[in-house]
């Protein structure tokens, strides 16, 4: 019995000197940019969003895991990337747009560095 009490104190000064749990992190402040402002690559991303594809990259659609957390927190799939063409870049370069579950779009010219909310 009073090893019992021994692992239930145990556990208790545990739990209180445990660093508190944090809540959610509040989602980042975000700048907006006008559709109008972004790369006429970009706009042309966003009109083949809109249409439905075709996309002319691979990895076109694929989940944005949002590691960084840069953008505001959702579940696992709620963001999806499409590549942002980059004149005489070799590979996909950095640019991309990131579009949410409700339609908002995010324009990345720095490979997920930053972000700015696509203002239509």
């Amino acid at each position: 019995m009073r090893r019992f009490f021994s692992i239930v104190l145990l556990l208790v000064f545990a739990q209180l000197a445990a660093p508190p749990v944090r809540a959610r992190q509040k989602s980042p402040a975000i700048a907006a940019v006008d559709i109008a402002e972004l790369p006429r690559e970009a706009r042309q991303t966003i009109a083949l969003i809109k249409k439905g594809g075709p996309y002319p990259y691979k990895k076109d659609g694929a989940v944005f895991g949002n590691f960084e957390h840069r953008l505001p927190l959702h579940e696992r799939g709620y963001y999806k990337e499409f590549t942002v063409r980059s004149p005489g870049a070799r590979n996909r370069g950095a640019r991309r747009i990131i579009l949410g579950k409700a339609g908002e779009l995010y324009y990345t010219d720095d490979h997920y560095e930053s972000f700015r909310l696509v203002r239509e």
